[in-house]
């Protein structure tokens, strides 16, 4: 493939270059990382792995280097609508030429090798940071962890924020099978915060086996909220006191901001952590899709919340803001997911279920979702693509009721785009 192409072009062809959408592993992206020479990054590393957390922890980390003065490369995935979100540099998402340019370097590179599209992204990010010569570069783990692309990096710092089930066709049916995945970004003699102290034994096991001991939420430092949204932080070299609100709503995110500041801490020793700037990161830090609450006549709420842990956060948030009137939910999921776990944790709250069609062939077609959803206290209807359920939804709810639309990326990124919220 030559050069001169768009963007579309090369994220299409990325799509078919590898024989699996999904294929673990690090060899073949580790050769290519070698021949481009992108191996150790220049500055501090970060990697954000867990089952759910990673993203907001990891925007959270990113948002808090900035505010100490360091240019920060941020690396999520997946994108809501745009691919360029998921490479930032101190907050901006690169620009197609950019992206071009590296993935053009990518393919110089990679012969006899064939990369999976995550492994293209992951390499594509390691450039861009390289070639803006960022400080800091924060990666969040796409899968698992001990296989994923992103793990070729010896992170300076690694961050688990949970393991929960979910993923079970690659990472394993039990939770410490998932455990041992998601402890494979840790490494001999670098700090490891963990920001749950409910880890399976496979997590603690991995951690003795390297000779390391981790920074443990709740229990090596630990936050105290406040009546009016205020927090105070303790432990990890740290000691703050009426701390703002997260820009991120949710109860979680003050946990999620918690393990932010201790790995920020763990990376930056031993200069102080700055106050005023982490006070400026928390105001300021913005995350679309992660319970995002959107006030008016009907309220609407936007979570890609697509596992059982992940849906009972959002479950509880919901119990806590109820609504006079009733609930809809815009709900569509890939076919790996668990959804009768899913539904069940909402089924309580969401009184009418519109089930959307997505794109892909990883996707669950409607029908069979609903099957797997089980019997449900509320109704449900099959409601087309995610944007036409988004309207159907918007056209029924009356002053009063409440709109949730989750499930996955797929359903919330067009959601908000269908109501020119992103």
């Amino acid at each position: 493939m030559s050069g001169g192409r768009t963007l579309a072009e090369w994220l299409a062809y990325q799509e078919t270059l590898h024989p699996l959408s999904i294929d673990l592993g690090l060899e073949r992206v580790r050769a290519v990382a070698t021949r481009l020479a992108l191996l150790p990054p220049a500055g501090r590393t970060a990697i954000v792995g867990g089952t759910n957390g990673k993203g907001s922890t990891a925007t959270l980390l990113a948002a808090m280097g900035q505010a100490h003065g360091l240019r920060v490369g941020l690396f999520t995935s997946p994108h809501l609508l745009r691919y360029q979100e998921r490479i930032r540099i101190n907050g901006d998402e690169v620009t197609d030429a950019t992206l071009c340019a590296a993935f053009e370097q990518i393919e110089a590179a990679r012969a006899p090798e064939s990369l999976t599209y995550f492994e293209f992204n992951t390499l594509a990010a390691l450039l861009v940071f390289r070639g803006a010569g960022v400080d800091l570069t924060v990666l969040e783990v796409g899968l698992g962890g001990r296989l994923d692309a992103t793990n070729l990096i010896d992170a300076d710092v690694a961050v688990l924020c949970s393991v929960a089930m979910d993923h079970r066709d690659w990472l394993g049916d039990t939770l410490e099978a998932i455990g041992t995945e998601k402890a494979g970004i840790f490494r001999a003699g670098k700090p490891v915060v963990l920001g749950s102290a409910q880890m399976p034994a496979t997590v603690t096991n991995a951690l003795a086996a390297l000779g390391s001991r981790a920074l443990v939420a709740g229990e090596d430092f630990d936050w105290r909220v406040h009546d009016d949204g205020r927090w105070d932080l303790h432990g990890a070299g740290l000691d703050c006191k009426s701390l703002p609100p997260p820009g991120l709503m949710g109860d979680i995110q003050y946990r999620n901001a918690a393990t932010a500041l201790a790995a920020l801490r763990a990376l930056i020793a031993p200069r102080p952590a700055d106050l005023p700037a982490i006070h400026s990161a928390l105001r300021e830090v913005r995350l679309a899709g992660r319970l995002q609450f959107v006030a008016g006549p009907v309220e609407w709420v936007f979570d890609v919340a697509h596992n059982e842990a992940a849906a009972a956060v959002l479950a509880a948030q919901l119990h806590a803001r109820p609504v006079p009137g009733r609930t809809l939910a815009v709900f569509a999921a890939l076919a790996d997911k668990d959804v009768g776990a899913v539904a069940a944790q909402l089924d309580p709250l969401v009184d009418h279920w519109l089930l959307c069609t997505l794109p892909g062939s990883r996707a669950l077609e409607p029908g069979e979702l609903q099957r797997r959803m089980g019997k449900l206290r509320g109704t449900s209807e099959l409601a087309g693509e995610v944007a036409a359920a988004t309207a159907l939804a918007a056209a029924r709810a009356q002053v009063g009721d409440r709109v949730v639309v989750c499930g996955s990326f797929h359903t919330v990124g067009p959601a908000l785009e269908a109501r020119r919220l992103y």
